[in-house]
């Protein structure tokens, strides 16, 4: 099998020896070049064409967002974003992925040791992403996302006491995108969200959503209420579970060992989601590396759930979708743009049911 070759764009010299020292020590990965900025860069990728890129957010001459936009719209690489945990760090980032990177890195704020300890990371990131399926930006602009349209039957009598529950990682920001999208402006069950990334991200991201779209979307605080309309993202660093108190659904957060290597986990949602809610939840599990949340999704369809997948056509990565499906986790697989529609569909069902 030939090795991922790579090409690390940084303008600091000290982060582009160590990231080549850290990706040239995989076997299975060849650092092909190092670029000081987005200009040499564009030259070394016409040249060597990497498998991927990793790139630096805040660089002279060109900041990363503008190369990112052009490398996305002329020249489609799978591209992990090198950002730093700033508010504005995190906040680029986000809009980094929304342009079409895979994924990203946190940089650390002081060089050498810190950046040595992300070597898994960064090396796991590197090859989740050569196997990415990027698409280019001409053709994510040339595509808009569509609407729910409300129906009558969508009211919040049917959905008050229903808990709709996602996960997803690599890919996972624009696929949530899309299926908001794809359900507004229909009033929606209370939902419960883990993507699989670090502090301070998740509050960006829930906050970036909150800007787009009629749902209230907040990153969850402890005790937070389920209810309809509301979207709780899982805080970064933190397990996010569904508990309840009398009528009410609450989110509950919670350190806790890593589970399938990952905190938050979609396994420890889903898992609590089965238990609590039971009949009365759908469970979503979208793009990303991994099996996280395949188990999870399995107890929640043997409690009662209905179960969705992202199918492999629309998936960055496959990887959690595949692995709930081989496990028999899943009732539907749908491309990302069909699950908003199907949702509303088990609603609609839902409401005749308790009218008859």
């Amino acid at each position: 099998m030939s090795k991922i070759r790579v090409l690390i764009v940084d303008d600091s010299a000290v982060v582009r020896v160590a990231l080549t020292r850290i990706l040239g020590s995989d076997k299975d990965i060849e650092v092909i070049g190092a670029a000081p900025d987005p200009y040499v860069a564009r030259d070394m990728i016409v040249k060597l064409k990497p498998d991927v890129i990793t790139l630096d957010v805040d660089m002279p001459r060109m900041d990363g967002l503008t190369f990112l936009k052009k490398l996305m719209t002329y020249y489609p690489l799978p591209v992990v974003m090198v950002s730093s945990l700033t508010q504005k760090g995190c906040e680029t980032t986000i809009k980094a992925l929304e342009l079409g990177a895979v994924d990203f890195v946190t940089k650390p704020s002081a060089i050498g040791g810190n950046l040595e300890s992300l070597a898994m990371e960064i090396i796991s990131k590197v090859k989740t992403a050569s196997k990415a399926k990027v698409t280019s930006l001409r053709e994510m602009l040339a595509t808009p996302i569509q609407g729910g349209i409300y129906r009558p039957e969508h009211t919040t009598t049917t959905i008050a006491n229903l808990v709709l529950a996602i996960g997803a990682s690599t890919g996972g920001t624009e696929a949530l995108k899309v299926l908001l999208s794809s359900l507004a402006p229909a009033p929606i069950p209370g939902a419960v969200v883990v993507l699989h990334m670090p502090e301070n991200f998740t509050k960006a991201y829930a906050e970036r959503l909150n800007s787009m779209f009629p749902f209230d979307v907040k990153e969850v605080e402890d005790k937070d209420r389920v209810v309809p309309g509301r979207v709780l993202m899982a805080k970064g660093n933190h397990h996010m579970l569904l508990s309840k108190s009398g009528a009410f659904y609450l989110a509950r957060i919670k350190k806790g060992p890593l589970v399938r290597s990952c905190r938050p986990s979609v396994d420890v949602l889903f898992k609590s989601v089965a238990e609590v809610a039971k009949d009365k939840s759908i469970g979503v599990i979208l793009t990303g590396m991994g099996r996280d949340g395949a188990e999870g999704l399995l107890a929640m369809k043997k409690a009662g759930a209905h179960t969705i997948a992202q199918d492999e056509r629309s998936c960055v990565v496959f990887g959690m979708p595949k692995a709930a499906i081989e496990l028999g986790a899943v009732d539907d697989v749908l491309p990302i743009d069909s699950i908003g529609k199907r949702i509303l569909e088990i609603l609609a069902t839902r409401r005749v049911k308790a009218v008859n």
